[in-house]
């Protein structure tokens, strides 16, 4: 059923500061909101350097705002502008605050980050609820191992935000999974604010213009990392699988990521080309109809992955980082606890024959949906729920088409 929400804004704020996941959450956010209610707009502020790749349906639109990328030692840099953190920081905070005065959303979304970046959203988030906006914080369901996130939070004052600037917190997740903010001793006001919406659920894209990068009438196991910054040994160790192993029933397609350092992709390319059962690529925007089309999939487990996997259907190895957060291996052990996929720890030796094993008995794995979850998938009909509540005009005013 498609509504009417004449008028209505939604700003969405996404730091970006490495990889794909906040992006692509946000965006499938956006699509789902303006494909249910007619009259909508919905605007994305992104850092992300490569959100011009993808497309965006009509009343969806982004503002790009100056990117930045954690280094190795946990400090930022600026990613393509060659001035330093401070100014940088600045003119991001700028950017937010005078897009979001200028748009008026009538709900500001900010994906995981209470404060934004360096607490670039907190000016913001006061202008914002003194306009009588809705601010509501996004949450996965797993942030990090609680002593870490409650470390985190404090360090970045937290929780008098969520207390006075935040109307809603919604977790983006079941119950069963357990609460991203287990541990943190957050007030009765905070945890009140906190709604489980489900999985945010995936559809095929359109795939009109879409030139498929590998042959898929034949059957193949997608293996893929992501943006591919932290995927560097799950891709060794299944490409090791298949030099190792000559029975391998099915083959490879691997997308390393953008974000792979260029070396390492480099070095896979070459060693793939003296593989008959291995095709590899490195990045692709429809990723979901590769992964749709995939007999199963081998993945680390982020969240966007994980809810591709359950939206799909497919069979799922998860091997899950562990550094600098623990939130891959958390979700992937309570996924396999609920038995909806299986997991390799790569925390060990990466055994290449052990993940040959793993990779040939996949296909034989029970689907996600043998579980029967009730509302595994409600993500984008539990948020739109919300919204429409907080946003539909008065009763005599509303048409439903």
């Amino acid at each position: 059923m498609t509504e009417r929400l004449e008028q209505s804004r939604i700003l969405i704020y996404s730091h970006d500061s490495f990889g794909l996941g906040h992006l692509r959450r946000c965006r499938s956010i956006a699509h789902s909101l303006v494909a249910r209610f007619k009259g909508l707009s919905v605007l994305v502020l992104s850092g992300s350097p490569i959100i011009g790749s993808f497309d965006f349906k009509a009343r969806v639109d982004f503002v790009r705002i100056p990117g930045v990328i954690k280094l190795k030692d946990g400090e930022y840099t600026s990613l393509g502008l060659h001035i330093d953190l401070e100014q940088t920081l600045s003119m991001r905070e700028s950017i937010i605050y005078h897009t979001a005065a200028t748009f008026k959303p009538d709900i500001f979304l900010v994906d995981k980050e209470p404060t934004g970046l360096q607490g670039e959203v907190t000016s913001t988030l006061k202008m914002l609820k003194q306009r009588g906006t809705i601010n509501v914080l996004g949450l996965r369901d797993i942030m990090d191992e609680p002593n870490q996130l409650k470390a985190e939070w404090q360090r970045k004052g937290v929780e008098p935000v969520l207390e006075e600037l935040y109307h809603d917190i919604w977790v983006y997740g079941l119950h069963e999974m357990g609460s991203p903010i287990k541990g943190l001793e957050l007030s009765s006001t905070v945890k009140n604010k906190i709604a489980y919406t489900g999985y945010l659920g995936r559809e095929i894209p359109n795939h009109r213009n879409w030139i498929s990068p590998v042959d898929y009438e034949e059957p193949f196991i997608l293996v893929t990392a992501g943006g591919g910054g932290d995927g560097v040994e799950m891709v060794d160790w299944v490409i090791r699988a298949y030099e190792s192993s000559d029975d391998l029933p099915h083959r490879a397609v691997i997308v390393t990521g953008p974000f792979m350092p260029a070396t390492e992709q480099q070095e896979f390319h070459d060693r793939c080309d003296g593989l008959s059962n291995i095709e590899i690529l490195t990045f692709d925007s429809h990723i979901e109809l590769l992964m749709e089309k995939a007999i199963a999939v081998v993945a680390m487990g982020g969240y966007n992955t994980f809810c591709e996997i359950l939206s799909f259907d497919k069979p799922a190895l998860i091997i899950p980082r562990s550094i600098p957060r623990q939130e891959q291996l958390i979700r992937a052990e309570r996924a396999v606890a609920l038995g909806l996929v299986t997991m390799l720890d790569p925390a060990g030796e990466r055994d290449p024959l052990q993940m040959a094993a793993a990779i040939q008995a996949l296909p034989k794995q029970p689907n996600p949906s043998s579980t029967q979850i009730n509302g595994l998938l409600s993500g984008h009909e539990s948020i739109a729920e919300i919204v429409r509540q907080y946003l539909e005009p008065p009763e005599n005013e509303s048409i439903t088409a």
